[in-house]
């Protein structure tokens, strides 16, 4: 994609401190590490890191408004940024896709933002509809040819374009942008507000133009196959359920019963069509499927307790900022506690989070913690951490975790 501007190449320099961190491999540059620049930038245009020698150090992509102020393309030797570079550079994020999934899975992360070098952007596949998110309006300017890029590529028959909160109203000044506005497809033929994509031979739908992420949780796939093989003959349920993803595996796997718990009827209802999806499968025909409106800790909290043999608890993140991160664990915890105590003898715990701000470490303290109280015995059966195609190479990208605990 070419440059955004015309005028003398923007050059910074930045701290001691910031050198270090770029030369590690982090991919921003905040706004308080910026020791001066030879002109005032505009958003998404490119950027030159110099080190105190003068020389170059890294280039990327400039936010004037943001607190980071620079997001990282390239570290190391001057690199000339042209359609060619960005094509290789989509290259290779699809290369490393490349074996993960057979013809069950087409549902999948294709750039996973730093972690894939596209700072604050991820492409989601759903079967033959495509969702790019920005999460930074540093891509605005190179919308157009974003998506042209990918077109020639990828070839969709759908291209969705999601926006972050934060950036809405820039798009729709700056480029008459919308969020869930359909960049390339055909409206009147498509009907594709929710693509039906494969997922280890099971059948979902995405709401691409309307719901949470791009339309679906991703990157729990992995914990969803792990909940597969721990549910036969169980009753199982799945608080903060969104549209039953854990459900239908467990369900496939055998289980008993599978109770959906969650505060959204949209998000219920949409678990009721992913089961109707399937319905070709006799376990999932054969699994009792009930649906549950409620808070999950108010739900959980009430007297009168009801009984599962595995319990998934996967609720939104409890710390969106680094202030909220105490407050978080405790609520971690809190959640645990109330989810051990509905478990039957031998039943099995399975915890996630996907706050960035608690680390792993802590989020997994909190849980251990309510397990050594709870009067029973238990078994770490494993934790996990983040999917294939959602590599985290540092450390703000990780943000998910899990793990499994069977009590007796």
């Amino acid at each position: 994609m070419s440059n955004s501007t015309k005028k003398a190449r923007l050059r910074l320099r930045v701290t001691a401190a910031a050198e270090t961190q770029l030369r590690a491999g982090h991919p921003w540059v905040y706004a308080d590490s910026v020791r001066e620049h030879n002109r005032s930038g505009v958003v998404g245009e490119l950027a030159v890191v110099f080190d105190r020698k003068d020389e170059f150090l890294a280039l990327g992509l400039y936010d004037p408004d943001s607190p980071i102020r620079v997001r990282i393309l390239h570290v190391g030797k001057p690199q000339q940024i042209n359609d060619g570079w960005w094509d290789e550079r989509l290259r290779q994020a699809l290369e490393r896709r490349r074996g993960l999934f057979d013809e069950q899975t087409n549902g999948y992360r294709l750039i996973n933002g730093e972690s894939d070098g596209w700072p604050g952007l991820v492409l989601d596949r759903y079967d033959r509809t495509l969702v790019v998110k920005l999460y930074s309006a540093v891509w605005l300017p190179r919308l157009d040819e974003l998506s042209r890029l990918i077109m020639a590529q990828l070839q969709p028959r759908h291209l969705i374009l999601r926006l972050s909160r934060n950036i809405q109203e820039m798009a729709r000044k700056n480029i008459s942008a919308e969020d869930g506005q359909m960049l390339y497809g055909d409206p009147d033929t498509s009907g594709q507000t929710c693509p039906t994509f494969l997922e280890t031979g099971l059948r979902f739908e995405a709401d691409v133009r309307h719901g949470q992420k791009t339309g679906f949780f991703l990157d729990q796939r992995e914990n969803r196959r792990a909940v597969e093989s721990l549910s036969k003959g169980r009753r199982v349920l799945n608080a903060f359920s969104f549209s039953g993803g854990f459900s239908l595996y467990a369900a496939r796997g055998g289980a008993a019963a599978v109770t959906d718990l969650d505060i959204s009827a949209h998000a219920l209802a949409a678990a009721k069509q992913n089961f109707e999806l399937n319905k070709n499968i006799q376990a999932v025909v054969e699994c009792r499927h009930e649906l549950v409106q409620a808070d999950a800790f108010e739900w959980l909290g009430a007297p009168g307790s009801r009984q599962f043999d595995l319990i998934v608890l996967d609720p939104p993140s409890f710390a969106k900022r680094e202030a909220e991160r105490a407050g978080a664990i405790r609520a971690y915890e809190r959640l645990a506690d109330l989810g051990i105590s509905h478990l039957a003898h031998g039943g099995i715990l399975v915890a996630c989070s996907c706050s960035a701000h608690v680390t792993a470490e802590e989020f997994f303290a909190a849980v251990r913690q309510s397990a050594a109280k709870c009067g029973m015995k238990s078994r770490e059966i494993q934790t996990t951490r983040h999917a294939p195609d959602h590599p985290a190479t540092f450390k703000e990208a990780e943000y998910l975790k899990a793990i499994y605990l069977q009590f007796t």
